[in-house]
């Protein structure tokens, strides 16, 4: 579920209180024609009250989406915040230019799934 929050101004602040675990990964140059030199990662996200998984940052060339399992965190993009959790977040496309926070008392944990270019 996503509701509009009020934006913060933490976009420059660097990532506290966030770890960040891989799950699993795979190079899909292998499975897919065309695709040499990317991977398929899924991650698990926690981030402690108050956290900030910043600076402000995009995605291009790293398209994931996100799900969140418990808490609530903040997607700040756009010069808007939308809360999401627990259930499906948000996409993380090419006009993707964002950063999160966990405005709650408790942990927030996600899990996302990206396309990483390992070339670069």
């Amino acid at each position: 579920m996503s509701t509009p929050t009020e934006p913060s101004d933490h976009r420059h602040s660097p990532t506290t209180g966030v770890s960040v675990e891989t799950l699993s990964d795979i190079d899909l140059g292998p499975e897919v024609e065309g695709m040499d030199g990317l991977q398929l990662r899924l991650r698990r996200v926690t981030m402690a009250p108050g956290a900030i998984f910043g600076p402000i940052h995009d995605h291009v060339g790293r398209p994931g989406v996100v799900y969140v399992l418990e808490g609530t965190i903040t997607d700040l993009r756009d010069g808007s915040a939308t809360d999401y959790g627990p259930g499906l977040g948000w996409p993380e496309d090419h006009t993707t230019e964002h950063w999160l926070e966990n405005r709650g008392s408790v942990p927030a944990v996600e899990v996302s799934i990206d396309i990483v270019d390992l070339r670069t």
